[in-house]
């Protein structure tokens, strides 16, 4: 029997995205402070709280294995989070318009701390076009994308505020970058197929 896999995650956007490679898994969400160290980068951050996550749930389930995940936007100097509310999400918004945001998604699989970690960070270009007042308002209203790096869901409306996604994976940009995991997976001999 193979041993379990567990996703170490509350996002729903995650448990979707993982649901697609119909391996059977759980969900137990890491419980991890997320503050950005000083000096800290995005990417080293991203990984960093991936790694975290991943080796907080795999100390509670000895002998599975565990997906960490963590996802970070970055506008020139600044870092985009999660929103939480419309009025920092259409600050966000603001921020984006007619501009490119680099989002840093960053996955760690272990089979625990005497196994090791198994990384990789995903980056996406997205830029976006010149977004009017009315356009981010009605937006913020209709997606209310509150919980997204960003402020904004690809996978929905907010497709319509971009010129242009580069990406080597598109779902890295929604928050767990399967094109590698399924190889990492594989490697660890939980074959998708």
């Amino acid at each position: 029997m193979p041993a379990a896999l567990i996703l170490a995650s509350a996002s729903h956007y995650r448990r979707e995205l993982l649901r697609r490679l119909q391996i059977p898994f759980t969900v137990d969400a890491a419980d991890v402070d997320e503050s950005r160290a000083p000096d800290e980068t995005p990417l080293d951050l991203v990984a960093r709280l991936a790694r975290a996550k991943a080796l907080r749930v795999a100390a509670r389930h000895p002998g599975a294995w565990v997906i960490g995940a963590d996802q970070v936007a970055v506008c020139g100097a600044q870092v985009l989070g999660k929103p939480g509310t419309a009025e920092r999400c259409i600050e966000q918004l603001r921020v984006a318009s007619a501009q490119t945001v680099t989002f840093f998604t960053a996955a760690c699989l272990t089979g625990g701390v005497d196994v090791g970690c198994t990384e990789h960070v995903d980056e996406t270009q997205v830029r976006f076009r010149v977004l009017s007042e009315a356009e981010i308002t009605r937006y913020v209203e209709l997606e209310r994308p509150f919980d997204c790096a960003g402020g904004f869901k690809s996978e929905g409306l907010g497709i319509t505020l971009m010129e242009q996604i580069d990406s080597r994976d598109p779902t890295a940009l929604i928050g767990l970058p399967l094109i590698w995991l399924a190889g990492a997976l594989r490697r660890a001999g939980l074959s998708v197929l």
